[in-house]
């Protein structure tokens, strides 16, 4: 007899957090329900509505574990008695536990019954820490019932932990559960269950399908192991325990290589809960911050350094009490230079820094990952002064942070600047195109001189939230270098790895990714396909390799990948704690010895504890609510984003930019719009266009333009924003404001962005009304100035030819030009409003500083930089007061010609 599956259902409004999604609609059934006790003549309307909010909870309710869909079939059994009464006062107490204590309401023996305080309810739900395990297996009411009762009494007064099970019975079910519940932290996975769902939902659908191909070219058809890849592909922080039914019966490595654990069904229930509960405490633990806590609550007589340790000569102090009544006792009583005691030494970590440095490589898919205290900055030069030597040729975006320049002058190696595509409507830069760096390197062999080329170096995500495809850029470089080194700058990307969909454009997912493809014989067969394939073109002409998607030769390419984070911007750690993680295949052999002197060069020998306290928080909260947090802060840009653009108020003096307006449609061959509710998790070809696309970008990056307004960004953000609201942002352009949504965004902080935004456009409204015709006129041009006539934005010109090691190729002699300027006698100043004269007289301006607008705090000009017109003029529009290196009473700072005419002779 030949099945028919059910309908694939759409998920309402096509929502990233599920959970909010879900609150959302109880609360508008318990507002229903109020008014139906109040407007009883309306209760054919409310009774509709109420349905309507039920009918969306459904499918949800069954992935997670409170309050389910008995509280769907308890409303509607209210409903049908007429008791409204009863029905108003359940739904209140179930908004307060929602709301509260989420699925851990789900702990309490009977959370309904009216006669128990709801504050003690919620205070003996909170006392321990709350998780769900999902249970994939098609278990009977009975045997689900069973299981729960032997779950709980393997629970002992011991456990810190405390959890539900929440069973599903088919693979599809399981994902859209993984999907939908950030609270799960574990899945019991039965060996072999169904794989389709009786309520499917089309986005799932999709993702199972996908997998169920590639199942099949593997010759795998148990569902349990499949299901495990699928969560591990999608949440690679939970722990997978695979159980099947009879003993003796073994899965294959690979199987197993994707689950902690395996058991059996006769296995005894209090081994299968200690497991769980030991596999959550691994992430928990934080060893570095444990152990700074524990020594913060031992007596300690201090006779080293550090007068503040313990407080005393703050708390003992006549004058500076006001200290510590502010910070508190626990920062002092934890401030301290001893490297014993439980704690480590950064500088050569052998125990709880360690250990924490080992937990953030598991959590942020890395070989190994380093501590820093100096902020990214001190990272990028790190990583760029052990990697590269005096020569070495560095591919660089212009844009990236100015770190990474003065790291090269540090290494003496010649960078190329590579130019990212300019918005000019908006007066800053993009991303750099794949085709400008394969460009580059064609060039490069083709002068024979492929093999100097040490380091690609690019910023994941932009400052303005473009989002390369590491994995397609790492495949097509290495088909033309298969030694090539990569730097990502993921300063800003930090939070990457918590969600699915951004980890797949963060570096250390590419880098393994990569390892396991070129490791794979499926991809030996693909590239030998390929390159027969690609033969048969012109490969003796680069613009074959230029225009032509490249792949790999398996035997060649080499994995070498760094990633820079800077966790405080996007993750809870306090300011300066940032991260270094590699991928390199080859650390060992060749980087480490170079790696730890540079480290040593640039790591302070007083590391601040708290900051590394905080990486190693960080790091716990990554594994632990990332995804969910992450979800939220999607969901609260989204909502932002459709705000502006459906509201007539807001739209008609603001829009939010979409990725048409920031990314050129060759690199988006696949449309993303993030205007209306597709978002990134609605139909399936938008999640593939994020997957797919050369560039995209981060919907939390809400680049607001504000021409309209008739005020530049910088003024709105001062007078508007800022002055009147108290709303800080992220950066701003001549016409725009940059915000951003992340982990610690508030509901309340968006309704007051909104309403803040709904005040200045009312305000304009009612200035308009009551201008005159001249002040309409002057507002209207100023709008257009804004709006049109930007100043153009300059490519990198060149360096000049006394700072070209080789005139065939762009790179430049950085560090010549920068220690050259260390003589004050080398280096004049050209006052900005006479540089376009004297260029226009044929006078040759070379840049002896950088210079750099702050922020975004990427170069204008390096030293040795030839300075063009294109780049006076745009100087001369900025609107920026932070510009280092350029001081408006000098001018510019620029070579002398005979200095220059010196140089072209001589080595510095």
């Amino acid at each position: 007899m030949t099945t028919v599956d059910p309908p694939v259902q759409a998920m309402p409004d096509a929502h990233i957090n599920t959970a909010q999604l879900r609150f959302d609609h109880w609360a508008r059934v318990r507002e229903a329900a109020h008014h139906l006790r109040s407007d009883p003549d309306a209760e054919e309307r409310i009774l509709a509505e109420i349905e309507h909010h039920l009918e969306v909870l459904a499918p949800y309710e069954s992935f997670f574990t409170f309050p389910g869909h008995d509280a769907i079939e308890t409303v509607r059994r209210l409903l049908a008695a007429r008791d409204h009464d009863l029905l108003a006062e359940h739904l209140d107490r179930l908004e307060v536990l929602l709301s509260r204590l989420g699925d851990a309401a789900a702990t309490l023996d009977d959370p309904f019954d009216l006669a128990l305080d709801i504050d003690d309810l919620v205070a003996e739900a909170s006392r321990l820490h709350y998780f769900t395990v999902l249970v994939a297996d098609s278990l009977t009411p009975r045997q689900l019932r069973e299981m729960r009762r032997e779950m709980k009494d393997a629970r002992t007064h011991e456990d810190e932990f405390v959890y539900e099970l929440l069973q599903v019975p088919s693979v599809e079910d399981a994902v859209a559960a993984t999907t939908a519940n950030p609270q799960i932290q574990a899945a019991w996975i039965h060996g072999d269950l169904p794989l389709r769902s009786d309520h499917p939902l089309a986005v799932i659908r999709a993702r199972v399908d996908a997998a169920l191909k590639f199942e099949k070219l593997l010759g795998v058809y148990q569902h349990g192991p499949m299901l495990a890849r699928l969560i591990d592909d999608l949440r690679p922080e939970l722990d997978l325990y695979l159980t099947l039914d009879a003993e003796g019966h073994l899965i294959d490595a690979g199987e197993q290589s994707q689950v902690n654990r395996i058991f059996y069904r006769r296995e005894h229930p209090s081994e299968m809960h200690m497991t769980t509960l030991d596999g959550v405490r691994r992430r928990y633990r934080t060893p570095f911050f444990d152990a700074l806590k524990k020594y913060a609550q031992r007596p300690i007589g201090n006779f080293h350094a550090l007068p503040i340790a313990r407080g005393n000569s703050v708390f003992n102090s006549a004058w500076i009490q006001d200290m510590a009544e502010f910070y508190g006792e626990q920062i002092f009583l934890a401030e301290t230079s001893s490297t014993v005691g439980g704690l480590d030494s950064l500088l050569s970590p052998t125990g709880t820094l360690r250990d924490a440095q080992e937990a953030a490589a598991r959590a942020f898919g890395a070989k190994e990952t380093y501590f820093a205290t100096n902020g990214t900055s001190t990272s990028n030069k790190i990583v760029v002064q052990a990697l590269c030597q005096p020569g070495d040729v560095v591919l660089i975006d212009r844009d990236c942070h100015k770190s990474h320049h003065y790291g090269l002058v540090l290494s003496d190696a010649y960078p190329v600047y590579l130019d990212a595509y300019p918005l000019p409507d908006f007066g800053f830069y993009g991303a750099v195109p794949l085709r400008s760096i394969k460009e580059q390197l064609l060039a490069f062999r083709r002068e024979g001189r492929l093999s100097e080329v040490r380091m690609l170096l690019l910023t994941n995500c932009t400052f303005d939230g473009i989002v390369y495809n590491p994995l397609r850029v790492m495949q097509e470089v290495l088909a033309i270098k298969p030694d090539m080194v990569f730097l990502w700058d993921e300063a800003w990307y930090a939070f990457a790895q918590s969600y699915p969909t951004y980890r797949r454009r963060n570096a250390m997912w590419a880098a393994a990714t990569l390892r396991t493809m070129l490791d794979s014989p499926d991809y030996r067969a693909q590239y030998a396909d390929w390159r027969e394939w690609f033969d048969t073109l012109d490969p003796d002409d680069d613009a074959t390799w230029r225009d032509t998607p490249l792949l790999p030769d398996p035997d060649t390419a080499q994995v070498r990948t760094y990633a820079t984070q800077s966790t405080h911007k996007s993750l809870s750690a306090l300011r300066q704690g940032s991260m270094i993680h590699h991928w390199d295949e080859h650390f060992a052999s060749d980087v480490a010895e170079s790696f730890h002197e540079a480290y040593f060069t640039h790591t302070t020998t007083s590391p601040n504890y708290q900051i590394l306290a905080s990486l190693d928080l960080a790091r716990r909260q990554v594994e632990l609510e990332g995804y969910g947090r992450m979800s939220n802060a999607i969901q609260m840009a989204l909502v932002v984003r459709e705000q502006v653009a459906k509201d007539p108020l807001l739209n008609r003096y603001f829009s939010i930019l979409d990725p048409a307006d920031m990314i050129p449609e060759a690199y988006r061959p696949q449309e993303l719009s993030y205007r209306d509710k597709a978002g990134m998790r609605g139909p399936v070809e938008v999640m593939e266009a994020f997957l797919t696309n050369e560039l995209v970008l981060d919907p939390t990056r809400l680049t607001l333009y504000v021409a309209n307004t008739g005020r530049s960004g910088d003024a709105f953000k001062v007078e508007e924003l800022m002055n009147r609201f108290g709303i800080q942002v992220n950066k701003t352009a001549t016409n725009t404001v940059l915000l951003m949504t992340n982990i610690g965004t508030t509901w309340s902080a968006i309704d007051n962005l909104l309403a803040a935004l709904r005040d200045v456009a009312r305000t304009l409204d009612e200035k308009r009304r009551e201008s005159s015709p001249a002040e309409i006129e002057l507002f209207d041009r100023e709008v257009e100035r804004l709006s049109h006539e930007l100043p153009p934005l300059p490519d990198f010109s060149e360096f000049h030819a006394a700072f070209r090691p080789h005139p065939e190729t762009p790179e430049g002699d950085i560090r010549k030009a920068f220690f050259l300027a260390y003589d004050s006698d080398n280096h004049e100043y050209v006052p900005l409003g006479e540089a376009l004269a004297q260029l226009g007289a044929g006078r040759t301006l070379v840049s002896s500083k950088f210079v750099i607008p702050y922020p975004p705090g990427f170069p204008v000009l390096v030293p040795g930089q030839v300075i063009s017109p294109a780049i006076v003029e745009f100087m001369q529009g900025l609107a920026i007061d932070e510009i280092h290196g350029y001081r408006p009473e000098l001018g510019l700072a620029v070579f002398s010609e005979k200095a220059l005419a010196e140089a072209a002779h001589s080595e510095v």
